[in-house]
């Protein structure tokens, strides 16, 4: 996405550190309060990101539990939430 532009990396990394918290938050409110439809709205901004950061299957299962919250359906939430704790470290890491 970059074209090997370091300073167009480190400002998308710069946005996704700083809205990702926010965004894990919500989603993490709105899932405990059973409100799927918002979920499955965080969980598409959240898709975004983890395409942006090249988790490919990571994607994948966040398109798969989006869908699952559309239909009211939790399944994938375990996985989807480790793909957050991955993302965490990571970008604590950067």
């Amino acid at each position: 996405m970059s074209g090997g532009d370091k300073a167009f990396e480190e400002k998308l990394i710069g946005i996704i550190k700083a809205e990702f918290p926010e965004e894990k938050k919500v989603y993490f409110n709105n899932i405990a309060a059973e409100n799927y439809k918002l979920t499955a709205e965080n969980v598409h901004k959240l898709k975004h990101k983890i395409s942006i950061l090249g988790l490919e299957k990571s994607y994948e299962t966040a398109v798969a539990f989006e869908n699952n919250l559309i239909e009211g359906n939790t399944k994938l939430q375990e996985e989807f939430e480790s793909i957050l704790t991955i993302m965490t470290n990571y970008l604590q890491q950067l």
